[in-house]
């Protein structure tokens, strides 16, 4: 299904909620894990995303590390592990997969493996090195018509679904605007904007939906960066470039989003978040494991001028924790995977299936199409590669 056609569908507006919500599921889940122990290890908690969710049962976890797969076979309650997850795949044909690795290495080949058994699939992001292998995951699985999300972890928190739905209902009047900044530590710009900037994107999309071009600019020390300044990455990330990102994207009626990267030593970490402005106030979120969310009702959006103060949203939920007493990354994780498994059982898509972290990444990747091209790059891109090349 092309992007276009999937939003036509209605994908977008599936509600935020739990699967375990809508009644039973309708059988048991065979799940397996996924991890490599120094090698991007489990990402943030997937070893443990089935955890407390009924009729899913782990029953292997594969890790090259010997020691490391012992750690998480007794984390997780498993008695069969594997050094090799290939054989496990091969071997247990399971129903559910938790691909846990951050390091973005062998993603294609998971998938393709785990959608010939007729596993769907929980991964940690980023989704893939380019939109080229971002497009062949979401073919393979289509083609044996599994499932799949990734690691939007703050999407399905309690006090986010809360924020949406009042911004729909008129909380802020008309959004106008975007604004988001990576962390900008000690990764900023191009390795920040990978690694973090994905929850700015993906934030933006939540609120605003497809965004239909980008006009940016990327810099290393003050000056315009060349597809030659391309540089490895922390982890296994694929190509990334510049100290300093300024990116702008538009989206339908007339709403723009904007994401930051600058490397400097003062607040670095402290304007992580997304803000919507809106004509009659505006609401920030700093994306993590509580996902904080504020308000301001001031429809211009200066407090210094009118006193205004920064406040709870009116109405949000007072935790984050999830009923089985869950909490942070976790309970997130056990959200995503009762929504992957409402996908499954109601042949929809999940909330953070792979299409909209397939849209995260290529808000990702224009930035550097843009730039290297001093102009618009517009959606859908047409040159699926990785706008820096290879390493």
């Amino acid at each position: 299904m092309k992007r276009r056609e999937f939003l036509k569908a209605g994908v977008v507006a599936i509600p935020f909620v739990h699967a375990w919500g809508q009644g039973a599921p309708k059988k048991t889940y065979r799940a397996c894990v996924i991890g490599a122990t120094g090698k991007g290890g489990y990402g943030h908690g997937l070893d443990v995303c089935f955890q407390k969710i009924p009729n899913i049962q782990v029953v292997a976890v594969a890790d090259p590390d010997e020691r490391g797969r012992a750690a998480a076979a007794k984390r997780i309650g498993c008695e069969r592990t594997y050094a090799d997850w290939r054989a496990m795949i091969k071997k247990e044909k399971p129903d559910l997969v938790s691909n846990g690795p951050r390091w973005v290495v062998d993603r294609l080949e998971v998938f393709t493996a785990c959608a010939e058994v007729g596993a769907s699939v929980y991964s940690e992001k980023p989704m893939a090195l380019s939109l080229e292998e971002a497009d062949a995951i979401l073919t393979v699985c289509e083609k044996h018509k599994v499932k799949t999300a990734f690691a939007h972890q703050v999407r399905p928190q309690p006090s986010v679904v809360h924020a949406k739905k009042a911004i729909e209902d008129g909380l802020i009047g008309d959004v106008l605007e975007l604004r988001s900044r990576g962390k900008e530590d000690n990764r900023a710009g191009g390795e920040d904007m990978m690694v973090l900037g994905t929850h700015c994107m993906y934030m933006m999309r939540a609120f605003a939906g497809d965004a239909r071009w980008c006009a940016a600019r990327v810099m290393e020390k003050g000056k315009d960066i060349a597809a030659g300044d391309r540089r490895a990455a922390s982890e296994p990330l694929g190509p990334v470039a510049g100290d300093t990102i300024h990116a702008t994207f538009a989206f339908d009626k007339g709403i723009q989003g904007h994401f930051d990267s600058v490397k400097h030593k003062q607040g670095a970490g402290g304007r992580f978040g997304v803000v919507v402005y809106g004509t009659k106030g505006a609401v920030s979120f700093g994306p993590g494991d509580l996902a904080r969310v504020s308000y301001l009702a001031e429809p211009v959006w200066n407090a210094g001028k009118s006193g205004a103060q920064w406040q709870p949203l009116p109405g949000a939920p007072e935790t984050n924790a999830d009923p089985s007493g869950l909490t942070g990354s976790e309970a997130s994780n056990k959200r995503i995977v009762e929504d992957l498994v409402r996908a499954i059982e109601s042949e929809g898509q999940s909330m953070a299936s792979g299409y909209e972290c397939r849209g995260a990444l290529e808000m990702i990747l224009s930035v550097y199409a843009s730039h290297l091209s001093g102009a618009r790059a517009v959606f859908p891109l047409k040159d699926r590669k990785h706008p820096l090349g290879t390493l």
